[in-house]
């Protein structure tokens, strides 16, 4: 099966990079990280955050849950 992907060694930041190019009026990325936030950050003072994280090879599938509700 053939894959779509430059370096497998960069596919998480790639693909950070990717979705908050994507859709930056609902993501920011945190600097030095490959997590990824609300990018309307007035909306999340006061509320408490949830984090969520993948691995074995599902990142960054958890990038789809950032927003409202």
């Amino acid at each position: 099966m053939k894959k779509i992907m430059n370096d497998p060694s960069n596919v998480v930041p790639e693909m950070v990079a990717g979705l908050v190019s994507a859709y930056p009026t609902y993501l920011t990325q945190l600097p030095e990280t490959t997590a990824v936030v609300r990018a309307d950050r007035t909306s999340m003072q006061g509320k408490v955050g949830l984090v969520s994280g993948g691995g074995s090879g599902h990142e960054p599938a958890h990038a789809g849950f950032v927003g409202s509700g």
